[in-house]
């Protein structure tokens, strides 16, 4: 297993000067700028496998006990996720969210169960149904997905090593991923809103495995043609990106999945069609509101935002949408898995075109 590149080792499109969109980005520029949010990887690493497990962790100790408004929206559904259905009915998040490879997400599922049992055991609480979120990528190209390589040890080391501070790039669910047909990952970024004088996070993680390279809209110039050569430039756009959109600011579960529809902008942006073999599915929660499971209250208060004032709001999905999913291409190293197959780091083929002015930095 490998843990990938410490953030102070990565390039980000902020380290290039590249500017997306109007907003200011946060102190990390990571979805763990929302206050409390973690994120922590398990990654595969062993020949032939090539795939890992990522989980976002909302801020409260036990998600069951403080519940946090929560939202998806489909935009694809080729896809294979799994606790949509009760979440969308119920506008609430009570689990950790986890990300992984296809055919790992009924074994993440299990070990989600597990860890919810125990944990709920130790406040005391009997658990007779538990509801965990899990998405997922085809990581097939690079990873022998058929046996299944991740375990429940895997799910629980990513749970352990959550931090505010993670790794981007070909780590946790991303290892084995591809975007715009180079090699994709994890990728994170988030922008600040204010209203009434507060500011406000809006962040944003990607697990990216989705696009054609011939639609890449940062690529321009002569050396565009060689690469689409080189790379199957006119390979379908098919793969799948699973978007997950935290914010402490209050929203209620209606003007979340609202927000979830403009992440796919950002996708957009940069040059994806969401084809028809791609699964392009947003799942988002805000810390503006817990709903305490012993709170029996009859009538319970919420806040929630002014919805004249919820533009702001979708910008800011869409720019950290498309930072996002360009970091996750920028901060991933070239992997070589299953079969000999191998999926090539972006940033060392762009820096020809840093040099000539042919990368566009300005994406405002």
């Amino acid at each position: 297993m490998v843990r990938g590149m410490n953030m102070t080792d990565v390039v980000r499109a902020s380290d290039l000067g590249i500017t997306i969109g109007a907003l200011p980005r946060g102190r990390r520029n990571l979805i763990s700028d929302v206050p409390g949010v973690r994120v922590g990887h398990t990654t595969i690493d062993r020949g032939e496998y090539q795939t890992g497990v990522t989980v976002i962790l909302p801020p409260a100790e036990n998600p069951f006990v403080h519940k946090m408004t929560a939202a998806a929206q489909v935009i694809n559904g080729f896809g294979k996720t799994l606790g949509l259905v009760q979440l969308d009915e119920l506008g609430t998040l009570e689990t950790p969210i986890a990300l992984t490879g296809t055919l790992n997400v009924g074994k993440v599922h299990d070990a989600l169960v597990e860890y919810m049992v125990e944990l709920c055991k130790k406040d005391g609480i009997e658990l007779t149904s538990i509801n965990p979120v899990v998405g997922e990528c085809n990581d097939s190209f690079l990873n022998k997905l058929t046996d299944r390589p991740v375990e429940k040890e895997d799910v629980f080391a990513a749970i352990k090593s959550a931090s505010a501070d993670f790794q981007l790039g070909a780590v946790g669910a991303g290892r084995g991923t591809a975007c715009h047909s180079l090699k994709g990952g994890i990728g994170s970024s988030s922008r600040v809103v204010t209203f009434d004088g507060k500011e406000y996070t809006v962040g944003v993680l990607v697990q990216t495995n989705h696009g054609r390279l011939a639609d890449f809209t940062l690529l321009t110039g002569p050396e565009r043609e060689q690469l689409l050569h080189r790379y199957d430039g006119a390979a379908p756009d098919k793969g799948s990106c699973i978007m997950v959109l935290a914010t402490d600011l209050p929203l209620s579960d209606r003007q979340l999945r609202r927000v979830l529809r403009r992440c796919p902008v950002g996708l957009i942006r940069l040059g994806s069609f969401i084809g028809h073999g791609s699964g392009e599915i947003a799942i988002g929660f805000s810390t503006g509101n817990q709903f305490d499971l012993n709170n029996h209250a009859a009538i319970q208060t919420v806040h929630q935002l002014d919805e004249r004032q919820i533009d702001q709001v979708f910008r800011a999905a869409a720019e950290a949408t498309e930072e996002a999913v360009l970091d996750s291409m920028l901060t991933a190293e070239t992997v070589t898995g299953w079969k000999g197959h191998t999926k090539e780091a972006l940033l060392p083929l762009v820096r020809p075109f840093l040099a000539s002015g042919e990368f566009m930095p300005d994406r405002s």
